[in-house]
């Protein structure tokens, strides 16, 4: 009977394992990778149509489905909600227009209502891994973007191409490609300059953040934001796998973190890297350099179990030291954080850190996993900060 038993648990060990290899095996291909990186075909709005998003929870002609051209001839499917207040006092006006996705927004009076409101914000939102505009916790992420100032927040929220309806194929490339034409739209079809415009990432909507913040950042001239939101940013495609457990249970490559050359070898076949750890250094240094005004405000929950809390803390640990032409180690900003920042007790704690340029913010909450805390309230007073705070000290476009 015990032999039977350890054949049954021995035969079991070699299927996982056997498992086990053969899923690292396919993380080595291209089409696999995308696929575990991106979850791009998991769409989450199951039984509900996109172009009808009252199906969503919006009010009837309070957001508008559209698409917009990417520079590679891509259509990204596009919605741009209408803040509550505003639509209010036009509540009529926009439930007489028709219905349905448009190629051409620019005739819907919710477009013009941005275009022509020199006091309209306008919010882009990058969202995570998987799903599309309507899944999820996004909505309630939206609601919460506009709700510090509900005549005046606008958010534009699309989806890299590969998600929802978005054709194509995604990847580290396009998808930046994706958040530059969507940038283009806002400033030179919708006509909103940079400083009136914020950007807010998610997960991997972080990195796409990072990515084209510092892409206009490096511009001649540059362009600067008002500013840029990171929601459970993470530290690059490689540290995160170390770390990373699909629904916080299965592993990736954890299990081989302790063992440095075969982790090492494995990572070498990461793709698509997205390492915000370089581009939010050399964001920040090319503002201090250009003497530009700008914020970054990071934001984790503990309690996140997708992605650990620790990645927020290296990230800022790279935005500071970019700040410092000495440089400060790691070790070194977690002393300085233990007298500087704000312990919130339950509700976590705040560090900032401040140049003649740039305010630099990390909120690290108790409670708030990867994706409710986007509905939360901490999301609307960091949208309320940033801009208050770009009123009072305009940044050049």
């Amino acid at each position: 009977m015990i032999q039977i038993f350890f054949r049954f648990v021995s035969i079991s060990a070699a299927v996982l394992v056997g498992f086990y290899a053969g899923l690292l095996g396919l993380l080595t291909t291209s089409f696999f990778q995308s696929h575990v990186v991106y979850l791009h075909k998991v769409q989450m709005t199951w039984f509900k149509d996109l172009d009808v998003p009252e199906e969503f929870g919006f009010l009837r002609g309070q957001t508008t489905p559209f698409s917009i051209s990417s520079s590679t001839g891509q259509k990204l499917y596009a919605w741009h909600v209408l803040p509550i207040e505003l639509y209010r006092q036009h509540e009529t006006a926009l439930v007489a227009e028709p219905s349905g996705c448009l190629d051409d927004i620019t005739t819907r009076l919710a477009f013009k209502l941005l275009r022509d409101d020199p006091d309209a914000r306008l919010i882009l939102h990058m969202h995570g891994a998987g799903g599309t505009v309507g899944s999820g916790y996004r909505v309630p992420n939206y609601r919460a973007l506009s709700a510090g100032q509900p005549t005046r927040i606008h958010v534009l929220t699309f989806d890299y191409r590969g998600f929802g309806r978005s054709r194509g194929s995604p990847s580290e490339i396009s998808l930046c490609l994706d958040a530059i034409a969507v940038v283009d739209w806002a400033t030179k079809v919708a006509g909103i300059p940079p400083s009136r415009i914020l950007i807010f990432g998610q997960s991997l909507g972080t990195a796409v953040s990072l990515a084209v913040s510092k892409h206009f950042a490096l511009q001649s001239p540059p362009l600067v934001f008002a500013g840029t939101i990171l929601v459970a940013p993470f530290v690059d495609v490689a540290t995160l796998v170390a770390t990373y457990r699909i629904a916080g249970s299965i592993p990736i490559l954890s299990p081989l973190a302790r063992f440095p050359l075969l982790f090492n070898y494995l990572s070498s076949f990461i793709q698509d890297k997205w390492s915000s750890k370089d581009r939010i250094a050399e964001y920040v240094r090319a503002n201090e350099a250009n003497g530009k005004k700008y914020q970054l405000t990071l934001i984790h929950a503990e309690d996140d179990y997708d992605i650990p809390s620790h990645h927020t803390k290296v990230l800022y640990w790279h935005a500071v030291n970019a700040t410092i032409p000495q440089g400060i180690t790691y070790d070194g900003l977690e002393r300085m954080k233990h007298n500087s920042r704000m312990d919130l007790g339950a509700a976590g704690t705040v560090m900032e850190w401040r140049t003649n340029n740039g305010i630099l913010r990390e909120n690290i909450l108790k409670t708030g996993l990867h994706d409710v805390i986007m509905g939360n309230p901490i999301v609307t007073m960091a949208v309320m900060r940033i801009l208050d705070a770009a009123q009072l000290s305009p940044i050049a476009a």
